[in-house]
């Protein structure tokens, strides 16, 4: 009777005094009934030596079948077959049975990046994502992508946790509610408690079209990072406290060096879809990142013996399709989702002469032909653009015919977004500034200053910089179409339009002139191109040329034991 009093003070308190500290009763109550629950943890613990697993998925971006995969050995580019949800599923299955006390998360954009979710508004993924029974879920940069309202639905209809400590309601004025998701999430196992503390890019906003977030305000992590970590260590008693993150290498990085992530243990991370094989080791905690596309699973295992987590290890697994067997029932339910839109996905629209990849930080054949393909529809224009990201994976397979044939799913890899051709006009001065704020957010010094990850793709323009400059000194020169840039003529600009941004920006240019939009799509602008010209043979002109550092650089990430492979 007194234990059921007890009980329920505790459960008041926490209603009112950690719900109110969070911002978010719900979650509150959600993790300190758990905690209840379990009772006596440190009863459980005996002196037996336990290892469990964490697995971790990120930046799956809707890949449901086996794809081609590019490796970096040997100083040259190797293509495997990799990922597939049913072969993921199968590499998740065998790793459980081997140990039971296994914990699976997936840290993000899991329903955005192919033509299956734009058709479906990411629908289809929900039955999938629930097959594969992840223990817990952190909400991506993309997960936007249809919305606020949407991206709820899609989360809430997810059968394992979300958390995320760094996306709020947005009340009007810049008023901060409550929070979306639980901030984290406490898994009970071998005698101990591990906590999970999520947080997702708060440039969300700037990075991507600012409509996509409309209704969500975004904090950096380090202004409650400390609060929840005192609450998981000192009131939650958590041994082990892990964050799940999408941020980029480059700011965990930075954070797993801020006083703030003091007593923080591990960042299992994500976005940039780096492949971290070895936990890069930073002051206040160890960071990784596994890939992307579904090609890898970060593994970490921990430890535990007298009710502590004596050790780590970790190791990043690949998905290889040669070496597994496909799970028969993920097979079944990927089949039957994609029968509706089948004809569409696999119909071949054009052919390629070489591999398509978009892995290298400077220049690669999937922007090239982008921006070929723009300039082809528009050859008045002085300048195309296209944002530079690591995004869509490779395509490496020839068919019958000799070549690699382009299907118009894979416009919708390298595209996801149809969005509209928009031009303008910007002065060679202008130009010049934004090249270097661009440059900026790439090579900045400072770790927690890099806004993505890749430098900004361009046709009719020739940079030559040193990316590891001082900021504003970077570019060593510029010409245009063979001419020297000159900083007070007005020179045409093309790029996508983003849903939000301002009349008078374009591409992350501010102040451009004469904005307009075309009557021309992404999609119908490439799909137009190949019909005409294929096949094609994009490779890089160097239009943007890097002179202190390899033009296969791989990494914006310096300073640390780690190279993409």
């Amino acid at each position: 009777m007194e234990n059921n009093k007890r009980r329920d003070f505790i459960k008041s308190i926490g209603v009112l005094g950690l719900g109110a500290a969070i911002s978010s009763p719900l979650s509150a109550v959600e993790n300190l009934t758990n905690t209840l629950e379990g009772e006596s943890l440190n009863n459980l613990a005996s002196d037996k030596k336990t290892v469990i697993s964490i697995l971790q998925t990120t930046d799956v971006h809707c890949q449901i079948h086996p794809h081609d995969e590019l490796f970096w050995e040997n100083e040259k580019i190797v293509f495997r077959k990799a990922g597939g949800y049913a072969y993921l599923a199968s590499m998740l299955d065998g790793l459980k049975k081997k140990n039971p006390n296994t914990f699976t998360i997936d840290t993000g954009d899991m329903f955005q990046g192919s033509e299956l979710s734009v058709k479906t508004t990411g629908d289809a993924f929900v039955p999938i994502l629930n097959a594969l029974n992840y223990d817990l879920y952190l909400p991506g940069n993309w997960e936007v992508i249809y919305g606020k309202k949407k991206m709820q639905n899609l989360l809430g209809s997810l059968n394992g946790p979300k958390v995320c400590a760094n996306m709020y309601h947005d009340l009007g004025a810049g008023k901060k509610g409550e929070l979306i998701f639980p901030p984290y999430y406490i898994w009970k196992v071998a005698g101990v408690k591990i906590g999970f503390l999520g947080y997702t890019d708060p440039l969300v906003p700037i990075r991507q079209s600012p409509n996509y977030s409309k209704g969500i305000l975004y904090t950096k992590p380090e202004e409650n990072l400390a609060h929840y970590i005192d609450v998981l260590k000192n009131q939650e008693q958590c041994a082990f406290i892990i964050m799940v993150a999408h941020l980029g290498l480059s700011q965990q990085i930075a954070l797993a060096n801020m006083p703030e992530s003091e007593g923080l243990n591990y960042i299992l991370g994500g976005d940039t879809h780096e492949r971290v094989r070895k936990p890069i080791v930073c002051k206040y905690a160890k960071v990784v990142e596994p890939g992307a596309f579904g090609s890898f699973v970060g593994k970490l295992d921990l430890t535990i013996e007298n009710g502590k987590v004596t050790s780590d290890s970790y190791e990043l697994l690949e998905v290889a399709q040669t070496k597994l067997v496909p799970n028969k029932n993920i097979e079944k339910i990927l089949n039957d989702t994609e029968i509706p839109y089948k004809a569409d996905i696999h119909e071949v629209v054009g052919y390629s002469t070489i591999p398509l990849y978009r892995y290298f930080v400077v220049e690669n054949p999937i922007d090239t032909m982008i921006l070929n393909a723009l300039n082809w529809k528009f050859p008045e224009i002085d300048i195309c653009l296209s944002n530079g990201f690591r995004f869509c994976q490779p395509l490496a397979t020839p068919d019958q015919t000799g070549n690699i044939p382009i299907t118009h799913a894979y416009i919708f890899d390298m595209l996801p977004v149809d969005s509209t051709v928009r031009t303008a006009k910007a002065s060679g001065k202008q130009l010049k500034e934004w090249l270097e704020k661009e440059l900026n957010n790439v090579f900045a010094k400072d770790a927690s200053k890099r806004l993505g990850g890749w430098v900004i793709k361009f046709k009719g323009m020739e940079v030559s910089f040193n990316a590891f400059a001082e900021m504003g000194k970077r570019v060593q020169s510029i010409t245009v179409k063979g001419k020297e840039l000159e900083v007070d003529k007005v020179y045409s600009i093309l790029a996508c339009q983003r849903d939000g941004d301002p009349d008078d920006m374009l591409c992350r240019l501010k102040g451009v002139i004469a904005a307009e939009n075309t009557t021309s799509t992404l999609h119908k602008v490439m799909i137009g191109y190949l019909k005409e010209n294929s096949p094609v043979t994009p490779k890089p002109p160097m239009n943007a040329k890097i002179l202190d550092a390899p033009q296969t650089l791989l990494s914006q990430v310096t300073g640390v034991d780690y190279q993409f492979r």
